[in-house]
This record gives structure tokens, C-alpha cells and sequence, in this order.
């Protein structure tokens, strides 16, 4: 029964640009074996004379789903990709494929045809269909809580702007504070600090642990912060915690709901969640994680082309918050200031169902896609440290799509300076591309203005790997092979 409502479910057929029936008939197959090893997990089936079934149907799926992969759909879907790079950065930009693309490029041609007709209903409708899956996906009853932005940096400037605005109208007091970790993506702390610190705001920084063993260790450390800073601090509110879901640099990914809930019993009056990274990466629940503010750019890991995100925000705030480049809509509230920011290039947003039906109609549903990368980029991280003799910078479970996996020692990184050079050598002479992390400057840094940091809080630099279905295996061993290669050199 499970598997025959499974099949009925996922048994459509598929309507985006995909006419090679045998790659949709092996592409059908390796979800459903995909399922049934999830099922037999969970069952008991392996407690009961059949103790290897359980790896011998994950060892299956794995080389099916690699067949998948190196398909001629894949293949077809990602062809713009420049040939003989290992592309192992699917994080920073994301990829849309083919058929995404050429959706946008409808929703384009429509707007050249006619642009006084298409600004109107055309428009208005495709947003409206937008926000609404959306809202389905991430578990939001109101899609009037969702708006359309550029990216995860436009959600940030949205808040930073209201903070601003309340310091400067007295509604927060000068030295309140805005709680960020030092691990927050570069661009974010210079949100804030752009608005918020130049208002008055004063810095609550949080040094996450890092490598990291647990999420009971990131929580314990964190509320260990939050409360010497009530205890050395009692006079100063936190009136706002930016706090990311996954981690840009060192990619874990946090627990959200557990962060969120310490930070309301500890008084922190807002919550915003800088989750780039995280749709189609982790699952999103807008109302379990309970912020106050949550943007995921849909660019990284749902397909859509650059450049687009949502901003969720609870109903209470949304009269409060504007755009930040103002135009002809504003005092429309946001999701009508962001409707409409002036003659611009709209076609990304519009084609966000495409996206989101590019990835149904590959994997069956966003779960199954989520998991599949989820496990590739894990043996990927395995076969790399055990190839190197290093560690990973966390558990497994603390990674979604993307793994930060040791480097040996012997290539001599002992700053940033350094991951930035040996990233550019991979790039330049071994064709692989893939982000290098040696811990840097925290928040503190950035608000002072210091532009280089001194301090070593590790010895130990790291390679953020991703996966994406049109990885390749080749392309892990091309950058095992150069960081061996690279290694051998200094012995």
C-alpha cells in the first residue's frame, strides 16, 4: 500500500522541456527505490534476519541515482555549464537549468511585446501564483506574510531600515542592542552596521563553537552568552537577534527553533533569520520556527534564476516595514512596494513555478531532492577526509547540501589570505572550483572597521563542498587529486 499510493501520487507525467522517455522512466525508479530504503529504515524489517538489507538497498539507490545524474537529462537541463569544471559551489549562486531558463525568458519577451498591457494583470497575476506556492511550500497560512525581493541581503536592509528608523524616532534608545553571531554572512553585518550601528545601536556578538560536535553544544554555548549578557548588561535590551539558519561559512546547519525559543526567553524582542541557504536545502516552517523576519534567496538551491527570495514576516510588523529603494508605491506596505520598484527586470520572480515544478517534477517532491543531495554530499565529504586523513568540521547531520571537510595540513593555510590564494590555484590550475573557509574576522571586526584580522582561533582550514544533481563524481576526485597534488609538494 505504501508504495502503490507513493507511485500514484508521483506517476504524472512530466510537462518541463522533458520528451527522453527511458531518462524519465530511470529518473521515476530511483525515487522510488529512493522510498523504499526510507521505509525500510524506519521499519523493523532490518531487526529480523535481515541485518544487511538496509545497506545493500542504500548502496543500490546511491549508483542508481549516480546513473541519474550523469544522465543526458541532467546533462541536457545544465548544458550552459563551461565543460571540464568541477562545479562545486553550488551554494554561492545556484543554477538554474534549461527549462527554467527559458520560462524566464518568456516571462521577458512578454513584458518587450507589450509592457504597457504586461505591467498590469500579467504581472500582478504572476506574483500573486508566485507567493502562493511559496507559501505552500514553507508552511504560511497568509501569503499575504510573503514579498518578493532580490535577495537575502535586500530582506536584511528591510529590517536594518525599521531598526534605523527606531532609534532615530526615539522609539529604542541609544546603546540597545542587535545580537548577531560572528559567523553571519559578510554582507549582512554590513547591513546593520550600514543602518543600525550608525543609529546607535550597540553589538551583542556571539562566538559560535567551531568545529562543532553537536547542536546541544551550539545551544549550551548560546545560552552561556545570553546569560552573561543579561548578567553584565542588565540595563540594555536586545531589541533584535540576527540569527542564520544555515551558515554561510562554516556551512552547519543551526537549530532554528531552539535558537529562536532562547532568545525569547531571554528577552530579545525580535527575531531575523537570514536563512539564504535554506530552501530546498533543510526544511522551512515558518510557524514552527516562530521569527519575526525569515528570508531565503530561491536562486541557491530551488532552481530560480538570479535573482530572487522571499521575506516572511509575522503580520504584526508588515505596516511598519518598507522597501528600501523607494519608488513610486511606497506607503503601500511591503508586499506593494516590492510589487513594484520601477521599470526593471521582473522575469526572475515570475519564474519561480517553474522552478518549483522543475524540482517536482524531477524528484516527486522537494523532501526527496533535499534527502538525495543531502546524502551525496555526505559520502562526497567521507571520501575526501579519508582520502586527505582529515575531519569534518561537523556530525552529518549538521550538514543539508553542503559539507566542510578538512584540509591537510601540509597546504599551509594560516588565514584568509591564504584559503583565498590556494582557492584561486584550484581554480586556475586544476579547473575546480569550490570555497576554501580559514576562520576570519567576527562582527566585532566589521563594526570597528578593522579590515584585516590578526587573531587565530584555528589552525585548520576547510573546503565547503557542495552537491547538486548535476555534480558528477569525477568532479570530487579532481579536487581530491589537486589538493594531493598540491600537498605532495611541500613534503
Amino acid at each position: 500500500m505504501f508504495m502503490s499510493n507513493y507511485f500514484y501520487k508521483h506517476s504524472t507525467p512530466f510537462s518541463i522541456a522533458i520528451k527522453d522517455n527511458q531518462s524519465i522512466l530511470c529518473l521515476r525508479v530511483c525515487f522510488h527505490i529512493f522510498v523504499l530504503v526510507e521505509y525500510i529504515s524506519r521499519s523493523n524489517i532490518c531487526r529480523y534476519g535481515f541485518p544487511n538489507l538496509n545497506k545493500l538497498f542504500s548502496t543500490l539507490v546511491s549508483s542508481f541515482l549516480s546513473l541519474f545524474v550523469a544522465s543526458s537529462l541532467v546533462a541536457r537541463e545544465f548544458s550552459h555549464h563551461e565543460p571540464g569544471v568541477a562545479r562545486l559551489n553550488n551554494g554561492s549562486f545556484g543554477s538554474p537549468p534549461q527549462c527554467v531558463l527559458s520560462n524566464q525568458a518568456m516571462w521577458a519577451q512578454q513584458w518587450l511585446q507589450h509592457p504597457d498591457a504586461f505591467c498590469w494583470e500579467p504581472l500582478e497575476k504572476g506574483f500573486a501564483a508566485a507567493r502562493q506556492q511559496l507559501a505552500d511550500l514553507i508552511h504560511s497560512p497568509n501569503v499575504n506574510e510573503i514579498v518578493l525581493l532580490e535577495n537575502a541581503t535586500t530582506g536584511a536592509g528591510v529590517v536594518a531600515l525599521d531598526v534605523m528608523w527606531s532609534f532615530l524616532e526615539r522609539r529604542y534608545e541609544k546603546g540597545d542592542s542587535i545580537l548577531m553571531f560572528n559567523s553571519a554572512y559578510g554582507a549582512i553585518k554590513k547591513v546593520f552596521k550600514g543602518y543600525c550601528f550608525r543609529a546607535g545601536a550597540r553589538l551583542f556578538e556571539y562566538k559560535m563553537p567551531f568545529p562543532v560536535s553537536s547542536n546541544q553544544e551550539i545551544l549550551q554555548s548560546f545560552e552561556d552568552a545570553l546569560r552573561r549578557e543579561k548578567k553584565e548588561n542588565p540595563s540594555k535590551v536586545i531589541r533584535l537577534a540576527v540569527i542564520d539558519h544555515i551558515v554561510s561559512m562554516p556551512s552547519i546547519i543551526l537549530p532554528i527553533r531552539e535558537l529562536v525559543q532562547l532568545c525569547r526567553a531571554y528577552g530579545v524582542e525580535q527575531i531575523f533569520v537570514d536563512a539564504a541557504h535554506a530552501i530546498g536545502n533543510v526544511d522551512v516552517n515558518v510557524q514552527e520556527i516562530d521569527a519575526d523576519y525569515y528570508v531565503s534567496n530561491l536562486h541557491k538551491w530551488l532552481f530560480a534564476p538570479p535573482v530572487v527570495a522571499f521575506f516572511h514576516c509575522k503580520p504584526q510588523h508588515l505596516s511598519q516595514l518598507h522597501h528600501p529603494l523607494v519608488s513610486n508605491n511606497y506607503g503601500l506596505g511591503l508586499v506593494g512596494e516590492s510589487y513594484w520598484v520601477g521599470t526593471r527586470d521582473y522575469s526572475a520572480f515570475l519564474a519561480v513555478p517553474a522552478a518549483i515544478k522543475f524540482v517536482n517534477d524531477t524528484a516527486g517532491d522537494i523532501k526527496s531532492y533535499r534527502d538525495y543531495n543531502h546524502r551525496k554530499v555526505v559520502e562526497m565529504a567521507q571520501m575526501l577526509v579519508s582520502a586527505w586523513g582529515t575531519h569534518l568540521g561537523a556530525p552529518p547531520e549538521l550538514f543539508g547540501s553542503m559539507a566542510m571537510v578538512g584540509l591537510p595540513a601540509s597546504l599551509n593555510i594560516h588565514s584568509p589570505e591564504d584559503a583565498l590564494r590556494m582557492r584561486t590555484r584550484l581554480r586556475t590550475e586544476f579547473q575546480v572550483e569550490v570555497p576554501l573557509y580559514y576562520p576570519a574576522e567576527g562582527v566585532d571586526e566589521i563594526f570597528s572597521d578593522h579590515r584585516h584580522s590578526t587573531t587565530k582561533t584555528s589552525s585548520v582550514a576547510y573546503a565547503r563542498i557542495s552537491h547538486q544533481i548535476y555534480n558528477k563524481l569525477e568532479e570530487y576526485h579532481m579536487l581530491r587529486d589537486a589538493v594531493q597534488a598540491i600537498a605532495a609538494e611541500s613534503t
